[in-house]
């Protein structure tokens, strides 16, 4: 009698590969956000909870930019072909989707980082706190 995992065969090997390498398309991880910004980000992080948690504790180099106030007027000083990294508090919000969403609509490439806040921490990666703040647009 087989388990639950392998009730359903898995995809045919070519077909899975497919879809793993599609998703490197639409996300990253915490490590490769870390590694990126001690290198010089050529990528834009964005933070996207509220002020409040932001100034809370968030990933520095982030910019806060909740995803309900992403339009194009307050992503317009960055060049059309900027790339966003979007994340939130972590695996239980569907926040740093939400701003995902609103930029691929506004035609700006996009990746959600993994994890987000949460992920990060378990990787014992460090936070900024408000008094370290470069601010919110």
């Amino acid at each position: 009698m087989p388990s639950a995992v392998t009730a359903i065969a898995p995809a045919p090997s070519a077909i899975a590969r497919e879809h793993f390498a599609a998703a490197f398309a639409f996300e990253t991880d915490c490590w490769d956000v870390h590694d990126a910004l001690s290198r010089g980000p050529d990528f834009v992080l964005l933070d996207v909870r509220g002020p409040a948690l932001f100034a809370a504790g968030h990933i520095p180099g982030a910019v806060n930019l909740p995803h309900g106030k992403i339009t194009r007027a307050r992503i317009a000083d960055w060049p059309g072909d900027t790339v966003f990294v979007t994340y939130c508090a972590g695996p239980h919000c569907n926040g740093a989707a939400r701003g995902a969403l609103r930029l691929a609509e506004l035609g700006r490439p996009v990746k959600l980082m993994a994890g987000g806040l949460t992920g990060w921490l378990d990787e014992g990666f460090a936070l900024r706190r408000r008094e370290e703040t470069h601010g919110a647009i």
